[in-house]
């Protein structure tokens, strides 16, 4: 059995993001040394055994555009209560996934990056149907694909469709319903009885190809069961949206099409996939270098940003938040009384003032007076009479 992993292990727990499989965490692993993530699985009863069965094969996966098992979580989280959880403890991947590098470009990735990421996510596809006990993903979409410190793009939630008969899934919203949807076939939404082939990631993949060329979601402005009619009938995302005239683009267009064909058997293999995107990639492999380093560098400036802003936020909401709660808590003091003025009035109204260490200092031709309001509602009140 693959190593457990359980939570006296870990430390410095933190929530990095949310699925329809359960919550997801980062922690360090105090033995290891360096941070993971930790997938959690909404389990029903008396099904762990042939999750645990599933989990073992998933960890055997071992491919640079997958990602790996690295241990089988089993413990408590801190919101999880006295209640033991499964999870997948994985790679950290820092970069995050296509979708929020999408949302930070607001756009198409330069053409080289473009060409890379269409071949890798061939390449984990490809990978995984030609395991020996192949692997659909049955969820390939933008949130999945995961990238590292260098945007190589790795494969994850593999497999998870299929135990999803012994994971609880609970779609915390219409977004997460529909960002799956959007990606599957035509057959898979006209059966209830259809059983996944390997066609139904090539048409995924299709749909994905679309997206990675586009920088949007598909049929962003359609509501999923909108989709769910739709499809069947032939529609697919507007060409039109495809801009641009980088080498190999025409070519790129056209695997897409045959990707998402009507017909599940006209639908390339994966190696085909995998085979045509090498070549496409080559075109454009002289320029990556440059391509990866202008949009790292795009990305640390938006992260700066934001966190510069997140601090101005915060210390506006500091500096502008206490300040009607405490002109109310103040009102009626009378500010020029002498030293053995109580404070008991202001301890009234303390309920006001827990949240917040506030200075306020009066100046006055007669006095100077500072009153300070602390957490743990006790104030000192210091009066300096200055020579006039």
């Amino acid at each position: 059995m693959e190593q457990f992993v359980e939570d006296s292990s870990l430390g410095d727990w933190e929530e990095i993001g949310s699925g329809g499989f359960g919550e997801i965490y980062k922690a360090r692993h105090h033995q290891w040394g360096y941070d993971v993530a930790i997938k959690l699985l909404l389990q029903g009863e008396g099904n762990e055994k042939s999750l645990l069965r599933e989990i073992k094969m998933m960890s055997q996966v071992t491919s640079p555009h997958v990602m790996a098992v690295q241990g089988i979580f089993k413990g408590r989280t801190p919101s999880s209560g006295r209640s033991t959880q499964l999870g997948l403890i994985m790679e950290v991947m820092e970069r995050g996934s296509l979708a929020s590098l999408q949302a930070a470009l607001m756009g198409t990735p330069p053409w080289p990056l473009v060409f890379r990421l269409a071949h890798q996510v061939a390449l984990g596809m490809n990978f995984l149907h030609s395991l020996p006990r192949p692997v659909l993903h049955q969820d390939l979409k933008p949130q999945n694909v995961l990238l590292d410190d260098a945007l190589n793009a790795k494969l994850t939630d593999f497999g998870l469709a299929r135990i999803s008969c012994s994971v609880t899934q609970v779609p915390k919203d219409d977004e997460s319903l529909g960002g799956t949807i959007i990606y599957m076939p035509p057959e898979a939404l006209k059966s209830t009885s259809y059983k996944p082939t390997r066609s139904f990631d090539i048409y995924s993949y299709g749909i994905l190809l679309w997206s990675i060329v586009t920088g949007k979601q598909p049929y962003e402005n359609a509501q999923p069961y909108i989709v769910t009619i739709r499809v069947p009938l032939g529609d697919r995302p507007p060409l039109d949206d495809i801009k641009g005239d980088a080498a190999g683009l025409t070519e790129l267009t056209g695997l897409m099409k045959r990707c998402w064909d009507h017909e599940p058997e006209r639908r390339p293999k994966a190696l085909d996939c995998t085979t045509e995107t090498e070549q496409l990639f080559k075109m454009h492999k002289h320029e990556l270098t440059d391509a990866v380093y202008e949009v790292l560098k795009k990305l640390d400036r938006k992260e700066e940003e934001a966190m510069a802003a997140g601090r101005q936020v915060q210390r506006n909401q500091i500096a502008e938040a206490p300040v009607e709660g405490i002109h109310q808590a103040l009102r009626g003091l009378n500010l020029l009384a002498g030293p053995q003025q109580t404070v008991d009035p202001l301890r009234v109204q303390r309920r006001d003032l827990m949240k917040y260490s506030v200075k306020l200092r009066l100046d006055t031709n007669t006095a100077h007076r500072e009153l300070k309001l602390s957490d743990n509602n006790r104030m000192e009140e210091t009066t300096s009479c200055p020579v006039v």
